[in-house]
């Protein structure tokens, strides 16, 4: 599990930290023995699938949940110690919109700055790009507007006592390829101007937006580094395959002892092989000979969900 090297104090150090629910009779562990840490000004990832353990995290760091052990700490203030210290110090988007729905999107701004003693105009350089494209909105209540818009309100009212950590859980779900994308420019941005961001998403695609992201699967994280450096440990053949018969094809190659695994992605499937003999010419034989047409073979580079799978098959072994 690589580690981050910097002379700079970490802005955000967790240390096994472990937390568990009940429900009903049963013990349920949410987070079990989880670690990193992240540098001053680093854009960070948590990535993980629903009831990977994201939002637990979140909320320990955040000060409103206690986890049965283990120790976090923000800029150095602990995270149970020092909690009146750390909430002004955070900036924390919930995966749920939570504004104030019956409030304009200027009034919900304005509140906020409000509680933090500050206002609008004193960090406005801050939120400026952000907010200039709701601006046009600013006496719209906030529950009458886009997807796109909620989540940009929010940040804005994340951002608008100037914190130095920004916490981010799950901002782009629910919202168009469009916003996402205009959204994780907008953390770039954001990013330039010193603040540590951590962010979590189940969107493996957006792992490349981050400096480096942790694999979270179960409570347990699989691994943590850039996501290139990831998926350069990646070492297995890995094939795109597609056939006429896209529901037989998968139960066929599953079928196939040369295959290590395979999986959905997109209009193909990924087809991982134990071996680099088994190659196009064996693959596109073995499926002609079970009578499928349109057959098409070719190898492929791993991405962050293809590394994700194979340690999560690894951890499953």
């Amino acid at each position: 599990m690589a580690k981050y090297n910097s002379n700079n104090m970490s802005a955000v150090i967790v240390e096994n930290i472990i937390k568990k629910y009940r429900v009903e009779k049963t013990e349920v562990t949410a987070l079990k023995g989880v670690s990193f840490e992240v540098a001053k000004g680093e854009l960070f990832g948590i990535v993980g699938p629903d009831g990977a353990g994201k939002t637990s995290l979140f909320r320990v760091l955040t000060t409103l949940l206690l986890a049965e052990s283990g120790n976090a700490t923000i800029e150095g203030h602990d995270v149970v110690k020092d909690y009146k210290i750390i909430r002004k110090k955070l900036g924390y988007m919930p995966g749920r919109f939570s504004l104030y729905q019956d409030l304009t999107v200027e009034e919900n701004l304005t509140f906020f700055a409000t509680i933090f003693n500050t206002s609008i105009e004193e960090n406005y350089d801050l939120i400026k790009d952000i907010y200039q494209q709701i601006e046009p909105f600013k006496d719209r209540r906030a529950g009458k507007l886009s997807g796109g818009m909620k989540q940009k309100l929010a940040l804005c009212c994340a951002l608008i006592h100037k914190p130095s950590v920004l916490l981010l859980d799950e901002p782009t779900t629910g919202v168009d390829a469009v916003s996402r994308k205009e959204f994780w420019d907008m953390l770039q941005r954001l990013k330039l101007q010193g603040i540590t961001i951590l962010v979590s998403t189940p969107y493996m695609d957006e792992a490349s937006m981050c400096d480096r992201v942790a694999l979270l699967q179960e409570g347990k994280i699989l691994a943590i580094d850039k996501p290139a450096q990831i998926n350069q440990q990646f070492q297995d053949p890995l094939w795109a395959v597609q056939a006429s018969n896209m529901y037989a094809l998968l139960k066929v190659m599953k079928q196939w002892e040369a295959v290590a695994s395979c999986y959905s992605f997109g209009e193909y499937y990924h087809v991982v092989m134990k071996s680099e003999n088994a190659g196009a010419s064996a693959i596109n034989e073995y499926l002609v000979e079970r009578q499928f047409q349109e057959i098409e073979v070719k190898k492929i580079d791993a991405n962050i969900e293809d590394s994700f799978m194979a340690l999560m098959n690894t951890a499953h072994e």
